[in-house]
């Protein structure tokens, strides 16, 4: 009857916990609770804190922006707890050189008696049940794996210093992203200054028109057209207002800011100045420097190490065993028993899977080959595009700082023709129009001049801007 109960309360048991991985699932959306590694380089995530309210007081210069994008841009977290990831895969696989140390029990219910434990002698007697309990500490050292073990900390060495430069990579095209944005921003203040300024002359000029028209030294048509411009001027400023809007907003998500992008105020100056840049040199220094590239030879290196991986499974395996335990039985008797020696398991036969597996890893350290190569080419083409960008943007900016002094001077005449009676008002709006554009045209200029040399940095690898 006992032995009944006993089978029915472990088959309860089994019943209950069948299929149960963990009594308390992990929250996903929880805080981390991993400390940071000691000793590691890279800080993560949350030391220190993240940004406050506090910390976006005042207005913010290009630097300021910059740390706090890479304090807090939620990429950039991410990518730094994967660095940390692949530090703790660097131990899982170093674990793998140490002694294994588990504990092993169970319980089983024979339609037979059992003996206990072996017969060491012939015609010893021994303790017989049905019910036997059995309990083990097991000990397993590796003694030699084909190079398993070496190669795969060696692989995940590699990869760590691969995620390392990756996170230095997200970091440039943030500082490059927050630079350009805040570059924009910059000059789209400088347009829309320039259209209240033209929309403040168009009204003093309707005046002065009304004015002309009321002693009828002016025709109404004159009064018509400049009320078209003026409104034509009112209605673009409203669609480059809400660009600038847009440009705010930008630059607050790459701070990582849920924060009204009104509030943020931008300060600081568009300036210009001559840059040589030689695309032989520059290339050079970014197949030194860029982390990308370094971060993709590593994974190449790696994978050459996981070739390595797979070839080991050719070789025996050599470990170490050792085992001790106690056997009882429902009686109260127990014996304990133990054991050590050595393991040897050699592949004799496998269908060719072994194979198949050091295949498939070669064929995928030939593709990461082609793709070191293939990056090594769209560095190249992606510093002659970024000179290319410098010098363009270089030669708008000259030519377009000319245009606006002669459109201011051309704006002057047509002004003094209309008044004198010379001239139409025709000539006064477009030579208004000319003058504005003009001064679009080299705030944007400047703006991209100053975006081409922050790409400048990002395609070496530096943080220029």
């Amino acid at each position: 009857m006992r032995t009944f109960m006993k089978i029915h309360l472990a088959a309860l048991a089994l019943f209950v916990l069948w299929g149960c991985a963990i009594l308390h699932p992990t929250d996903p959306y929880a805080p981390a609770l991993v400390s940071p590694t000691p000793g590691s380089p890279v800080p993560l995530p949350g030391f220190p804190p993240q940004v406050g309210h506090s910390d976006l007081k005042g207005p913010m210069d290009l630097d300021r922006c910059v740390d706090i994008a890479l304090r807090n841009n939620p990429e950039i977290a991410a990518t730094t707890w994967e660095v940390s990831a692949a530090g703790f895969r660097i131990d899982q696989a170093r674990a793998a050189r140490w002694p294994s140390l588990s504990a092993d029990s169970g319980y089983f219910h024979h339609l037979d008696n059992q003996r206990l434990i072996q017969a060491r002698y012939n015609g010893e007697p021994g303790f017989f049940d049905t019910d036997i309990f059995r309990g083990d500490i097991i000990l397993k050292i590796p003694l030699f794996t084909g190079g398993r073990i070496i190669n795969e900390i060696s692989a995940s060495q590699i990869l760590r210093k691969a995620e390392e430069n990756r996170l230095s990579r997200t970091r440039d095209e943030l500082i490059f992203n927050v630079s350009s944005t805040y570059y924009g921003i910059l000059a789209q203040r400088k347009v829309i200054y320039s259209l209240e300024f033209s929309i403040q002359a168009m009204e003093e000029q309707l005046k002065k028109i009304s004015d002309l028209l009321a002693v009828q030294k002016a025709a109404r048509v004159d009064l018509l057209r400049t009320q078209v411009r003026l409104a034509d001027l009112k209605q673009n400023l409203v669609r480059e207002q809400n660009l600038l809007a847009i440009q705010k907003r930008l630059l607050a998500n790459f701070m990582g800011l849920d924060y009204d992008s009104d509030r943020i105020d931008i300060e600081g100056k568009l300036s210009f100045e001559e840059i040589t840049c030689d695309a032989d040199l520059l290339t050079t220094e970014a197949l030194r420097a860029r982390p990308d590239f370094l971060a993709t030879r590593a994974r190449l290196e790696a994978q050459a190490r996981r070739v390595d991986i797979a070839r080991a499974a050719h070789y025996p395996n050599v470990s170490i065993l050792g085992s001790y335990g106690i056997r009882a039985n429902s009686l109260g008797d127990d014996e304990d028993v133990g054991s050590v020696g050595l393991g040897l398991t050699v592949p004799l036969f496998e269908g060719g899977r072994i194979l198949a597996r050091e295949s498939e890893e070669r064929s995928t350290l030939a593709a990461a080959r082609e793709r070191l190569r293939k990056l090594e080419l769209q560095i190249r083409q992606e510093v002659e595009t970024a000179v290319l960008d410098v010098r363009s943007s270089s030669e708008r900016v000259k030519a377009t700082q000319q245009a606006i002094d002669q459109g201011r001077e051309s704006l002057r005449i047509e002004r003094q023709k209309y008044e004198l009676g010379l001239g139409s008002i025709t000539d006064v709006l477009d030579a208004q129009s000319a003058l504005l554009q003009s001064e679009t045209n080299y705030y944007r200029a400047l703006a991209d001049f100053r975006t081409s040399v922050a790409r400048i940095g990002l395609v070496t690898g530096g943080h220029a801007s």
